[in-house]
């Protein structure tokens, strides 16, 4: 059992899957660091000095002065702001994953344009039906053909 549990962490889709997972977790922190401390302060300043951070609605109906203020009295609150720095997060990380699946395919489509398959079969002089390239003889009209 422990020789076939080696044998499954070892095959290259499971190896290739724990890369992926931990280089998505890292650009997802890199992704999160870049709207919370280089997207989020521009965008607001320029709508009026917001901190998106601190909007919520307080679902009780008593006013607090901030978010942690509301979260240490228990309130329950609706945080739409952290939800738009959510959303801001979701789509950077969409953006990126479009353009690198769609430079990822463009790559595959030159790779497919540069190497036309070598032709596997040719045509019989006498008969001109398809046979294979290494045929003595045609299997159609069975005339022998030259080298």
């Amino acid at each position: 059992m422990l020789k076939e549990f080696k044998t499954f962490v070892l095959r290259g889709n499971v190896l290739d899957l724990a890369v992926a997972v931990i280089l998505g977790a890292s650009f997802g922190k890199i992704v999160s660091s870049l709207v919370n401390d280089v997207i989020m302060p521009p965008l607001g300043l320029l709508l009026g000095r917001v901190d998106f951070s601190s909007l919520f609605i307080s679902l009780s109906g008593e006013p607090y002065a901030s978010l942690a203020k509301a979260q240490e009295a228990g309130a329950a609150t609706l945080n739409y702001g952290l939800f738009i720095k959510a959303l801001v997060d979701f789509l950077i990380v969409a953006l990126v994953m479009f353009l690198l699946i769609r430079l990822v395919n463009r790559a595959q489509q030159l790779r497919a344009r540069e190497a036309p398959p070598a032709p596997s079969t040719k045509e019989c002089p006498f008969c001109l039906s398809s046979i294979p390239l290494k045929a003595s003889r045609c299997p159609h009209c069975t005339s022998e053909l030259k080298a």
